[in-house]
Parts: C-alpha cells; structure tokens; sequence
C-alpha cells in the first residue's frame, strides 16, 4: 500500500529486568518465552481488527494470540467469575457500547486513562471529533478503535417494498399491514437493534432521549405497538440479514456498516435498498478495546502495546474491511485511499452515494450513557422481548 507519512512512532517505557527500556509500539523487548493473548470479541470487531493483531506479529513472534466470540450479554458474568477465582483467560475485549456499558457497571474493566497515558500519547487529539465524544462514554475505561455514524436506517428487499416509509408511524403502518414481515434483532446484543432503540426519541419527539426510564413515553409505547406486527427478535444481527436475504423478512432496521457489508458477501441481494427516516438523527456508534482486571504485568505490558499498535494509521486504514462498520477508522486523517484494494472495491461497489448527503445535514449525537443504556436494555427485555426472543 502506498501510504503519506506516518506521525513518529509512538514510544513506550516498560522494565526489562532491572533496566528501563524505550521501545515502539508494536515492537515489544524481547520476551523469554511465548505469551498467548486471549482475545474476546462480542461485536464482529474482528472483522476489522484481526489482520491488524496479526500483523503485530511480526515485530513480536513470541506473542501468539487466540480469538474467540461470545455474545455481549453472557461476558460479564463470565468476567466477574474468573476475577472472583483470580484467573485471567480472558486479556483483551473487543466490543460496542453495549459491553462496554455493561462491564463499567460491573466495574469489569482497568482504567487506561489517565493512568497509562504515556502509552497513548496525544490519544484524544489523534481522535476524530466525534470520536473524541464517544471515548467520554468510555469513563477511562476502554479507547475507542474504530468508529461508525451509525443510523437509524432501515433496509428492505424493492420487490417486496414498493414505498419505504419515511417516519415511524409509516414503519408501524407497513408493519400491521405486512405482520412479521419486519424483523430487528435484540438491541442489548445487536448494534441495529439498539440504534433504532436510542433514535427513535429523536424521531417521536419524546421529553428527553437521554433517560430511557423517565423520558421515554412515545418510545415504549410505540415499540409495544410494532410488537403486535412482529413475529420474533433474534439474539444478533447475523440471524436477521440472513432472514432478509433468504426472503423470510422483507424489512428490518439498519445501519451503514450493516447495509453495506452483507451485500458485499452476498448474504443480502445487491439490489436491496436502504431508507433513511426524514429529520432523522444519527446515532453515533463506537467498537472499543477493554483491558478486563486482573492480568499479570506481563500481560497488561502486551495488551497496552497492542491497544496502542491497532490505533496507529497502518492498522486504522484495514479497519474500512468490507464496509462493515462504515467508514471504520477512528482516527485523523486515514482516508479511503490508505486502505487495502480489496476494500476501496467494495466501499465503491456496494457503499451509497445517499450517506454523504445524509452524514452532511442531519445532526448527530452520541449514544445513551453506560448507565442508561443498560436501563434501556432492561425495559426492552422485560417489556418488548421477553414473549418473542429467540
């Protein structure tokens, strides 16, 4: 790849015996022997972020790493039970505000800010500006990696659609006269679902969308009414595009990354089109890297220097991937034409010329706080969900 120059590598302090020793990130002393690095994703960041930990490396042969997948809502209480038993099998996780909401509450994760700063260096500034807001959802807890103005946008097969509605009440309006032809998956584990959840207070105009308990009366009371219309809520994203794809579901809801990448696979048809509700609202979405307490020194000293590794502009260019967290990167200035062949041919293939416009001149926020997104996570399961999921 041809890349512009990189900022200076950033530099580390870490103890190699009894010496101090300056090393770059990614470039690690010399270990003794091999360290596995335990990586848990319950996202589908590793389809942004694996070729990056395996480039690592190079630099590092006697770092090994395995990947494994969980959902988001079963990870903390497997968390909390091996810090109660003072084992680590578990070294870095990969995953959305959900996780992260959900570890913070529990009080799951190590502080990375400001305690290793000297790590990450100029961290905040590198962001980009609505990266920068989304790391205070973080409380110092995770770093942003990679980043997505998200949606809400729904997604729909045109031969079954013949006009896409346009507001809420339109979408209940298809939905009662098509019953379980919409389908969205279950928002605490799908980043679609829960970005529907936190847009549509903006849609509904309800008295404050930041506080899902008190301020979300047109909210609840609407997704109990598109309940009626809707068959079941599966457990992840994965199982509602492959529904939409095989044609059981003619509609669900969407978000940039999640419009372009299962068509760039073939799992949804090309030709299946996005609609975007007018005066929408962007919410905002993050994948972030938590460090889980507990690990040895030696751990932590390689999980820090690979967090530091995967936000440097090489790594930040592979995160476009196949459109599936679109744009993907998270810091300044890594512009498409840093990225790989393979995903500047399927960004201009299957991305939407729409989402410049739509990403110009409607406004965007950030979404629902750790705390009161796991509140909104609560009322949905025990209100929307528990009758329905699957």
């Amino acid at each position: 790849m041809n890349h512009p120059a990189f900022p200076k590598r950033l530099a580390f302090k870490a103890i190699a015996g009894a010496f101090a020793v300056i090393f770059s990130a990614g470039s690690l002393p010399a270990l003794a022997q091999q360290v596995t690095i335990n990586v848990v994703d319950v996202a589908g960041s590793l389809a942004l972020l694996q070729d990056a930990i395996e480039s690592y490396k190079v630099k590092n042969p006697n770092v090994k790493f395995t990947f494994t997948k969980a959902p988001a809502p079963e990870l903390p209480s497997k968390l909390r039970a091996m810090q109660a038993a003072d084992r680590s099998d578990i070294d870095l996780v990969l995953g959305g505000t959900d996780i992260l909401a959900a570890g913070i509450e529990q009080k799951l994760w190590v502080r990375v800010l400001p305690d290793q700063a000297a790590k990450f260096p100029n961290v905040l500034d590198n962001y980009l500006p609505e990266v920068r807001k989304m790391q205070e959802l973080a409380h110092d807890q995770a770093l942003a990696v990679v980043f997505m103005p998200a949606g809400p946008l729904l997604e729909y097969n045109p031969d079954k659609v013949k006009q896409v509605p346009t507001s809420p009440q339109e979408l209940l309006a298809w939905c009662k006269a098509n019953p379980n032809r919409l389908i969205y998956a279950r928002p605490a584990n799908s980043g679609p679902g829960r970005t529907f959840l936190m847009g549509l207070p903006y849609l509904l105009g309800d008295k404050n969308p930041k506080d899902p308990v008190n301020g979300w009366a047109k909210t609840w009371a609407y997704l109990k009414e598109l309940n009626t219309c809707i068959e079941y809520y599966p457990g992840g994203t994965g199982a509602v595009m492959k529904e939409l794809g095989e044609g059981s579901r003619d509609m669900t809801v969407t978000v940039t990354g999640w419009d372009i990448n299962p068509r760039a696979l073939g799992v949804v048809p090309k030709n299946f089109k996005m609609g975007a509700f007018k005066n929408m609202t962007w919410v905002n979405d993050t994948q972030y890297m938590m460090m889980p307490k507990g690990l040895s020194a030696e751990k932590s000293k390689i999980v820090l220097d690979v967090m530091a590794y995967l936000l440097k502009p090489e790594q930040q260019a592979l995160t476009y991937d196949k459109g599936y967290f679109y744009p993907g990167p998270a810091v300044k200035n890594v512009p498409l034409s840093m990225a790989p062949q393979s995903s500047q041919d399927v960004i201009k293939e299957f991305g939407r010329p729409e989402y410049a416009e739509l990403l110009t001149k409607n406004p965007h926020v950030q979404p629902l706080d750790a705390q009161e997104m796991v509140k909104a996570f609560r009322i949905w399961d025990q209100e929307i969900g528990t009758q329905k999921a699957k």
